[in-house]
Parts: structure tokens; sequence; C-alpha cells
């Protein structure tokens, strides 16, 4: 992509409103622009982002055998009374009507809806196990929308629906979403602690929160450095194995994690004082287990193995898509603007001329944009008729992992400079090596 045929408004300054760091970094590198309170247009660089997160989760979750579909975002407010959540729910619910004066809701959330769906379809132990998850835009009604996307009112989110024949498979597909959390977020280049948590409006009695760390995150966390030891993409353990998830979900839940409000200092100091790790965090993701709660106030049910009718056992899993962009700025920035994970950067590679008057510097530039593009190396190049200051102070603000600078100076003996963002090194290569570091 050419920075000179691209929408991307790079501000010079903070937005005053802005409070956060990654509200303030996603107005001024252009990714979002506020249209209502709570509400946000993603821009194409803030899209692009946005659409490497939700890969992510997506293949993740279908590594883990749960299948994708669409709901919509209007539901009707008669699913909502089936289960007695609709009058419960709160202000944070959009009612609205439509023009038969029938009640309606811009959905929050899908269990009411899936458990309706798959209730006329779902009949015999033999359709179980089933998980099903969908990536859609939610609203929530916040009564103070705030920190941009982190707290908006709509907010794009991944929501996964397991049934299940019994409890015991239905903790099989707990620990088994447990285990593709691990793994998406890892996947991301964040880390990610799971803590036990209160299952709130959702129900239920088995729960854990994913906390991403973060110098500005909402809540105190403490955990033990276990956490960050395991590579969850190499493990061994594998999706089918309900020994090794169970171990997993042991694991994990005696491993010490806590936010400020149900930190034990009593368990705290049993832990070695170098395997303590303390910061703050944000939560990007939450599942449950919540058994029949919904199968029975829904009538749903199932013939068993011998003709009895059963309530599937479910669960729901929720990953914040949205906030996720958001989370991972306010881990990984500094103060010249957002380093970006290369697993969901906008693009690997920012190419900058620093002369855009210089013949040998912008056909060199070309060249190299046409090689990496060829190669398949997502590239922004800022071919702009502008400062090379300028330049360099808008690629460090959008944060692309590496920056290839051409000057007229190094291309005149057949050099170029590699940046990369996270930790500053700059290195003098031939314009052969740093093509063939970018594209290995």
């Amino acid at each position: 992509m050419r920075v000179s045929r691209s929408f991307l408004p790079v501000l010079k300054e903070s937005p005053s409103d802005a409070q956060v760091v990654s509200h303030k970094l996603m107005l001024r590198a252009g990714l979002i622009r506020q249209t209502a309170a709570g509400i946000y247009a993603w821009l194409p660089i803030g899209f692009r982002v946005l659409k490497k997160i939700e890969q992510i989760v997506r293949e993740e979750q279908d590594r883990a055998g749960a299948q994708e579909m669409l709901m919509p975002t209007i539901q009707s407010a008669d699913l909502w009374r089936e289960s007695g959540r609709y009058d419960a729910y709160g202000p944070e619910m959009l009612r609205i009507r439509d023009r038969h004066d029938r009640e309606m809701l811009y959905g929050p959330t899908n269990e009411e809806m899936l458990t309706a769906i798959v209730r006329d379809d779902m009949k015999s132990y033999r359709d179980l196990p089933r998980t099903l998850y969908h990536i859609q835009w939610k609203f929530r009604d916040e009564v103070r929308p705030r920190f941009g996307v982190m707290r908006g009112r709509e907010f794009l989110m991944k929501d996964a629906y397991s049934f299940d024949l019994d409890e015991a498979g239905a903790r099989n597909s707990y620990y088994t979403q447990l285990l593709a959390y691990l793994r998406t977020f890892q996947r991301m280049g964040i880390q990610a602690v799971p803590m036990k948590a209160a299952s709130g409006p959702i129900g239920g009695d088995l729960s854990h929160e994913f906390i991403v760390l973060a110098p500005t995150g909402e809540s105190e966390v403490f955990y033990d450095a276990a956490f960050e030891e395991v590579d969850w993409q190499q493990s061994a353990l594998n999706y089918g194995d309900e020994i090794g998830l169970a171990q997993l979900f042991e694991q994990v839940s005696s491993t010490y994690s806590a936010t400020d409000e149900t930190h034990d200092e009593q368990r705290w100091a049993t832990i070695p004082e170098d395997r303590r790790r303390t910061g703050r965090g944000i939560e990007v993701g939450h599942i449950f287990y919540f058994g029949a709660l919904y199968s029975k106030s829904m009538g749903l049910k199932v013939s068993g193995p011998d003709g009895q009718m059963i309530e599937p056992m479910m669960g729901s899993y929720g990953v914040g898509v949205s906030r996720l962009v958001a989370a991972i700025i306010e881990a990984s920035h500094d103060d010249a603007g957002i380093i970006w994970p290369e697993s969901v950067a906008p693009w690997k590679v920012g190419l900058v001329t620093m002369r855009a008057d210089d013949a040998p510097t912008t056909d060199a530039a070309e060249q190299l944009y046409g090689q990496l593009q060829a190669a398949g190396v997502e590239t922004l190049y800022d071919d702009r008729e502008e400062r090379g200051g300028v330049k360099l102070g808008s690629m460090d603000l959008i944060g692309l992992p590496w920056q290839l600078v051409i000057g007229p100076r190094g291309i005149a003996n057949g050099m170029v400079e590699l940046k990369r963002r996270s930790t500053g090194e700059r290195e003098e290569l031939s314009v052969e090596s740093a093509l063939a570091r970018l594209t290995s």
C-alpha cells in the first residue's frame, strides 16, 4: 500500500477527550474515528488490525473443533423472556420496537438465540457434543462509555456456545476452550493470565476471565510466573485428550492468579519471591460453564441413549475482538507510538524514502516495494513528497514491526537501514541482505 494513495489520517496531537494511551494512539494513528458516544468507525489501518485479530481467533476456534456461523444483531425480546433475563439484564440492554410494535433488542450476547436455534434441530444424544461460534457486533448501552474502544457501546465479539450430554462432557468443552484461549492470546504476542471469576448476568458456577497485562490496566493483578513459561502453540496437548485437558485445568486452577479484589496475601506469601509477578491488567476474554440453566428455561431437550429426555449442559465463551486492539496497544507502546506484535500488525514493513526528489533513492524504493509485494510481505510504502523526519515519525506512530529506510548516501553504496520497531535497533545492510531478512 502506498501512503500517497491511502486514507491514513494521522494526527499530530492527541485529542483532548482521549484519556488512556490506546484511545490517544488509535485516534492519532488513524485507526478509528468516533461517530457517536461510545461508537466508532474503523478506518482502513484499524480495520486491518481488527481483521488480523479476528482471523487468529477464528483459526484457534476452528482448531479446537468449534463451528462458525453468524447470528443477527437484532433479537426478539420474547427469547429473553423465555430465559427470564429480559427484565433482569438491566439498562445496558438497548430495547427497541419495530413498526409492528414488537419488542426487540440489540443483542449484548446470544445464549437465548442459539438455544432457540438448536432446540428445533438437536433431538438426540447423537447430536452432541457441539460447539458453535460467531464473530459479530454487540451493543451494551454503557452509562458512561469511555476509553475509546476499551469501553465503547458497540463492540466486536467472538462468542462460542457448547452443548454436551452431561457435566463431564461440558467440562471437557470448557477445558478445550481454556486451551484455545491460551493459544489465541499467545499468538497475538500478549501475555494473558486466566483468573477464576464471577459469572455475573451470564449465570453458572464455573468461570475464568483472561487478563492482558498492561501498565494502564483497570485492575491490579498478582500471578505466578508459571503462566509465562509455557509455549502453548508448541504444546503437545491435543484437544481430544480429555485427561490432558483436565490436567491443564487443574494446573491453571492451582497456579496462583488474582486481581486486587480477590487477592489472598496468605497464599501469595507461599509462592517463592522470584516467581511472584505483579502488574495491571485488562479483561479481554471470559468463559463460563452454566450447566442446564438455559436448556431448562428454554425447553431444550434431547433423547438419551436409554430413550429418556435430557437437558444438555451448556457453556459460553467470549473474546473481545475489538477490545483486544486497544489492549494490545496498552501493553505494547512507547512515547513515539504503537508497537504492533508482528502477528496482528496492519503491515509487516514500513518502507520510507528519505528524499522523494532523489531519483536513485526513489528508484531503489520502487524496486524494493515491488520485490516485497511479490514475496507476499505486507508493506506500507511512504512515497509522499514529505520530509524524511515526518515520514519516520509517522512510521513510529503507526508502529509496524520493521522500517526499511532508503536515503541517498546509503543507496549510493548499495546500503539501506533496517529498524526493528520493538527495540529501536538499527542495522545497515545491503539491499539484498535486507530483502532476504524481510522475506525469510
